[in-house]
Formats: structure tokens, C-alpha cells, sequence
């Protein structure tokens, strides 16, 4: 199959990109900037949230994979989570329509519903019913936590853990994650173009490991080969006043939203392993992989 990717070149994408190729699929990648990027996929330029700078270049292609999506939005440079979640959404099942692409497949999150009460999940939520509203043979994939090379969460938090043995934890610290390597998230998309049965389907993708965010920053120091770090609580009350004022600085490293998505936890269950035929990675393992030590 010819598979057009929007969001190929972010962190899932580079991950998604290598699986597609091992099944022998050939691609068509969406970027942003002119600049060539490295590998054998061909490469066309245009901008998620402008319909006719990209969609006759889906022509020819037998299904579309959108991955299109931030965390953080910066209304200074136009990246809003309304642009880059429902916009683009809406663009990609459009350029779908005009060009009989019947095969769609989009990148959601764990905890996406209609009752959502951060910003990211609600416009989430939106574009989800954007494609189930839409005529296509869609597939819609909520994947909790991913981590893997080039993570920005995970290595976040190993970058403080080298510099000192002290890790400021929000409230409690007893929420809970669930998190899924970007491996894993690949190879259900790569999959699931082979199996029908997926088509009009909502998957939750986690790992196997569910532990607290306590129990993270643990697991990330003894891969390090570091001793447990100290976790002084911040009082919950006090961070939601202050966070909003503090997250306007892009350096800093938690928003609103991100709070409330941590405070609801990103748990779910791993039922999808039975059917795409693979057990999840282990977390520990996982990271490893990258942070060093095992």
C-alpha cells in the first residue's frame, strides 16, 4: 500500500515509518519545511491547517495516517490545539474524500471523551468526531503515555534526575500511568491496515507496567544507576494558582492542562495485545534502552 502520513516526522512518526517499511509499504510524508529530510520515503511539503497546500498531494495514495498533534500550545506562532487537533483533522478527511481514499487512520489520546476537562482532550475529542462522523473506513487510536528514544516526558525527567537527587512532586504523586512505547503504538497502526476487522474501531493503548509517578522517578534513577531521589511534595492548592502564570514561560515545564491530564490519571486496559498479536514492551526494559543502564 501507498500510505500518506501527516506528523511522520515527529517522535510516534519515526517509529511508525521504519514499521510501515519493514511491511514492505511505501510512503508519502507531509512536512512542514522545504528542507529534504534523511531516508528513502517521498516527500512533499505543505501545512496541516491549509487544506490547499497539501491535498492533491494525497492523489494516488491508498490510505492516510494522521499523527498530527502538540502538547503544549503556542498561540504566538499560531499552534493551537483547535488548529493542530480539529483543523487538521478535518483538512486530512477532506483531502481523503476529494482523492477516494477509503482507508483512515487517526492518533488520539487515552482519556479523550466528551466529557473531557483539559483543553488537549477536548479538542481531542472534536476531531475524533470529526472522523466518526465521516464516511471513510477509519480507526481511531488513544495511546496513554509513550515513551522511547527522543521522548520528551521520560528523558525530562532523567535530565533532572543526573543533575540532583531532588524531584519536586505535585500533590501526592500517587496518580498513576500507564505508559506504552512508541514501538508498540507503530506496529498497531502498521497492523491494523491489514486488518479489517479494526475499521470503525476506537482503541486504548497501554503498556503492561501501571505504577505511580513516584514510582517512575524511582524506576528512571535505579536505570540510571542513581540513588532514589528525595520527592518533596508541593502543595496541589498552591501549584494550580501559580502554574498559570508560571506556564506562560515556554521553559517551564508543566501547564494547566498537563497538571489536570496527570491528576486523571493515564491508565486503560491492554486488551488490543489479543488482537495485533504482540505483548506490550516492558517499561523498565524500555527505557533502558536509551537512558543506559539496565
Amino acid at each position: 500500500m501507498k500510505i500518506f502520513v501527516a506528523g511522520g516526522t515527529g517522535f510516534v512518526g519515526v517509529h511508525l515509518i521504519k514499521e510501515l517499511q519493514k511491511s514492505d509499504h511505501t510512503m508519502r510524508l507531509l512536512r512542514h519545511s522545504r528542507k529534504t529530510l534523511p531516508g528513502e520515503s517521498e516527500q512533499v511539503t505543505g501545512d496541516v491547517t491549509r487544506l490547499e497546500s497539501f491535498a492533491e498531494s494525497t492523489a494516488g495514495c491508498d490510505a492516510i495516517i494522521n499523527l498530527v498533534g502538540i502538547i503544549r500550545e503556542t498561540p504566538s506562532r499560531d499552534i493551537t490545539f483547535e488548529r493542530m487537533h480539529v483543523t487538521a483533522t478535518a483538512n486530512m478527511l477532506a483531502a481523503a474524500t476529494a482523492n477516494g481514499i477509503s482507508r483512515y487512520l487517526q492518533m488520539s489520546a487515552l482519556g479523550t471523551r466528551p466529557s473531557a476537562v483539559s483543553a488537549y482532550h477536548q479538542s481531542k475529542w472534536r476531531g475524533e468526531e470529526l472522523v466518526r462522523a465521516s464516511a471513510l473506513d477509519w480507526t481511531i487510536f488513544r495511546p496513554s503515555l509513550i515513551y522511547g528514544p527522543h521522548d520528551a516526558f521520560v528523558n525530562m525527567l532523567a535530565a533532572q534526575l543526573r543533575l540532583a537527587p531532588v524531584m519536586p512532586v505535585i500533590g501526592s504523586g500517587s496518580y498513576r500511568l500507564q505508559p506504552i512505547h512508541a514501538d508498540d503504538v507503530a506496529r498497531c497502526f502498521a497492523r491494523a491496515l491489514e486488518l479489517p476487522v479494526t475499521i470503525g474501531k476506537t482503541y486504548e493503548l497501554c503498556g503492561n507496567d501501571r505504577l505511580s509517578y513516584e514510582d517512575l522517578l524511582d524506576m528512571i534513577a535505579d536505570v540510571l544507576g542513581k540513588h532514589r531521589p528525595m520527592k518533596p511534595h508541593l502543595p496541589l492548592g498552591l501549584m494550580k494558582l501559580l502554574i498559570p502564570v508560571l506556564q506562560k514561560a515556554p521553559q517551564f515545564p508543566i501547564t494547566t492542562d498537563q497538571l489536570q491530564m496527570l491528576l486523571e490519571e493515564s491508565i486503560g486496559g491492554n486488551e488490543w495485545q489479543q488482537l495485533f498479536g504482540f505483548t506490550a514492551r516492558g517499561l523498565r526494559e524500555g527505557i533502558a534502552e536509551y537512558l543506559g543502564k539496565a
